[in-house]
């Protein structure tokens, strides 16, 4: 159901589904841990790809990368709160720096993963 969504917010287009599912497991693994947020979005992946008439591979490197790349929030990845008390750390420094290193390793993963993995 939930990837009927997706497909339907962005239509048959293959790189739109990809950044779609990109932000969905970025949003995902921001606020749970990184391996949770990669099983989550999976199947919605695989399904997204399926019904995109897409190959599976350049779905799976995305959820990989989004899951990832947790850099915005301190909860986002287990060393990231490690750091946070001891570091002095408030929660804004973690999306100042944070937020623009998702946006860069998102456009770079959803512009690679098709060269690199045909659709």
């Amino acid at each position: 159901m939930i990837a009927d969504s997706a497909v339907a917010l962005v239509g048959s287009n293959r790189w739109a589904s990809l950044v779609v599912i990109y932000i969905g497991t970025l949003i995902a693994t921001e606020l749970i841990s990184n391996n949770t947020a990669a099983a989550l979005m999976l199947p919605l992946a695989l399904s997204t790809a399926e019904q995109v008439d897409a190959d599976y591979m350049p779905f799976v490197i995305v959820v990989m990368m989004g899951a990832s790349a947790g850099f915005a929030t301190p909860f986002g990845y287990q060393t990231n709160l490690m750091v946070y008390g001891p570091g002095g750390y408030k929660f804004m420094d973690y999306v100042k720096i944070g937020l623009p290193l998702d946006v860069i390793v998102g456009v770079i993963t959803v512009v690679i993963a098709p060269l690199a993995f045909p659709f």
